[in-house]
């Protein structure tokens, strides 16, 4: 039977309007005006209150699996996604072992088919020495290669000729982590003899600087520029870095760029507070940071907004500074947060929709998705704006079991969740009877 979502607020391409939206087994296959006659013999449901936006699209997230499944998995980080209104994620390939080879990556693929509820891609990994085996990965069903220009595990981290290399012959999209490793390791050591292991982290923006990420990223764009490479450059976090991307629509620039929903929620005096559950590369930077940041939004210089979802247990981040790992879980709680950035007058409604629903389908050219529209798939979802609530463990869907925004209450939150059309989240209860798909690119 078909299924009639009934009566919502539509917020999609730049408008926001009461209408309703039909659903055909995986497809959006009409949608009403307030004013237009409803169809008979259909399911419905009534959306009166609620918004009704795409699936989010998180084109950064870090899922832990294979080898470091005590972290997060496949399958559970899936389901927090879908709890949080993201219907589609892509995948980072720094797992154990890393995803730098076309088997390697066809096995995650076959894995998320098997367990992921919302519909997925995944990266493949750049190394110093596998640029023929990068050339394989097909653009039209791999969302792009990932380059590691900053500290990363084992020779992930990209460098010198190989780097020009990856830029010149790059067949699709380059991801790329910005920051500069020698300046990094320079300010270490001399945190390190000052302050010993037991260093605060309010240092973390210091020793990863404003100044290491805008010597990577200025050079991933110069590269970009002299090689026609498709770049989008991941997790912006200074200000200074914003003069190096152009204002305009993401399907019409070479070069786009991305920020995470930490580095427009929190600034350098979160620190004292949050500790180490705010530790992440890029760090959290000034108050002056962020404000540029969201500014760059607002003006279409950042082109999406998406999460580098990346967990660890609370055991890990309860380590000492050097000993603790950088990243923390935020995809389940990312269109909160947004949307609470609407409610405080910084964002509009659509303005969080066109960043993180209509520019990652456009940026990465995602066939039928990322948009209300007739013939699309059906990721949907449904927020109530009158049903506040706490973040506290027993409504964390998260495998590590804690967020940074614990004890945070939101004014929105995600009551259904449509993946393909398959009712996949409703009010707190999950239905994996039908899973993700892997996502297909128009290339």
């Amino acid at each position: 039977m078909k299924t009639l979502i009934y009566n919502a607020t539509i917020v999609n391409e730049n408008q926001k309007f009461r209408g309703s939206v039909l659903i055909d087994q995986e497809d959006i296959v009409e949608i009403f005006t307030e004013d237009t006659p409803l169809p008979d013999n259909v399911n419905v449901i009534d959306a009166s209150g609620l918004l009704l936006i795409p699936g989010v699209i998180d084109d950064q997230v870090h899922f832990r699996d294979p080898g470091l499944t005590h972290k997060a998995d496949i399958y559970t980080e899936a389901k927090a996604a879908v709890a949080g209104g993201v219907t589609s994620y892509m995948e980072m390939p720094n797992t154990i072992p890393q995803t730098t080879t076309i088997e390697l990556l066809e096995e995650k693929f076959t894995k998320a088919g098997e367990k992921s509820l919302a519909n997925f891609s995944f990266y493949i990994g750049a190394t110093n020495n596998n640029i023929n085996e990068v050339l394989k990965a097909d653009p039209k069903s791999v969302c792009g290669i990932k380059c590691f220009m900053g500290s990363s595990t084992g020779n992930m981290l990209v460098e010198g000729k190989p780097l020009e290399e990856l830029f010149e012959k790059a067949h699709m999209l380059v991801a790329t982590h910005c920051e500069e490793e020698s300046i990094i390791k320079e300010n270490s050591e001399i945190y390190l003899n000052k302050y010993g292991e037991d260093l605060p982290v309010k240092f973390h923006p210091e020793i990863r600087s404003a100044e290491a990420c805008y010597k990577s990223s200025s050079k991933a764009v110069h590269l970009a520029k002299k090689y026609g490479t498709r770049l989008h450059i991941l997790h912006l976090s200074t200000a200074r870095e914003m003069a190096l991307f152009e204002k305009g629509d993401p399907d019409k620039k070479n070069i786009t760029a991305e920020v995470c929903v930490h580095h427009l929620w929190f600034d350098d005096r979160d620190y004292e507070n949050k500790g180490n559950k705010i530790k992440w590369n890029p760090a959290v930077k000034t108050a002056e940071d962020k404000e540029a940041l969201r500014n760059a939004l607002k003006s279409n210089i950042l082109d999406v907004v998406a999460t580098d979802h990346a967990p660890h247990t609370i055991e890990e981040k309860e380590n000492t500074y050097f000993k603790c790992p950088s990243g923390g879980p935020l995809v389940q709680h990312s269109l909160p947060v947004m949307f609470e950035m609407v409610s405080q007058g910084i964002f509009t409604y659509e303005q969080v929709v066109n960043k993180m629903c209509h520019a990652p389908a456009k940026l990465f050219n995602i066939e039928n998705r990322g948009f209300i529209r007739k013939g699309y798939k059906a990721d949907l979802v449904l927020v109530s704006t009158r049903n506040a609530w706490k973040v506290q463990r027993d409504n964390i869907a998260y495998k590590c079991k804690w967020s940074p925004f614990e004890g945070t209450t939101f004014n929105h939150k995600v009551e259904y969740t449509f993946v393909n059309g398959h009712l996949a989240y409703r009010k707190g209860i999950f239905d994996e009877s039908k899973k993700g798909q892997r996502l297909v690119f128009s290339r």
